[in-house]
């Protein structure tokens, strides 16, 4: 075994290793920026301080966002609305949800420090457009810590 230069042939092999390092790095990395990213977007909703209840229930039906802001500011689905474009907004989404073999359900959240007079009008609406099916949104707290 003689050592000495390279010989030619060993010069002119063909790199068959792939360093796979930097691109483990760089998807990591991606992968965190994705994630904080994602949950800004998530927490960029309206703000609200829920009550707090202990006994509440998961919800499964295809459902109305009802949202009453601290300003007392009616959001439906997302977009700013009065209860007076409930009654164009409701009855469209209804059928669309009867057709599928479902009902709608309302899902009511208003901050804690809307009066209770808002949200009673606010269930008295929607339950005259024929929506019977209601939830109250509330901040889960764990009964033991009482």
């Amino acid at each position: 075994m003689a050592s000495g230069p390279l010989k030619e042939t060993e010069e002119d092999d063909v790199m068959s290793d792939i360093n796979v390092v930097p691109m483990v790095d760089i998807v990591l990395v991606l992968l965190i920026i994705f994630m904080v990213t994602t949950s800004q977007i998530v927490h960029r909703v309206i703000e609200l301080d829920l009550p707090e209840a202990a006994h509440g229930g998961e919800v499964v039906e295809q459902t109305l966002a009802l949202v009453i802001d601290p300003e007392g500011s009616l959001w439906v689905n997302g977009e700013r609305s009065s209860i007076g474009d409930l009654r164009a907004i409701v009855p469209p989404l209804k059928a669309e949800a009867e057709e599928g073999g479902g009902s709608l359900q309302a899902i009511i959240a208003a901050d804690r420090t809307i009066a209770h007079g808002e949200v009673v009008r606010l269930i008295d609406t929607i339950k005259g457009l024929g929506i019977s099916r209601f939830a109250i949104n509330i901040e889960h707290i764990d009964e033991s810590s009482n």
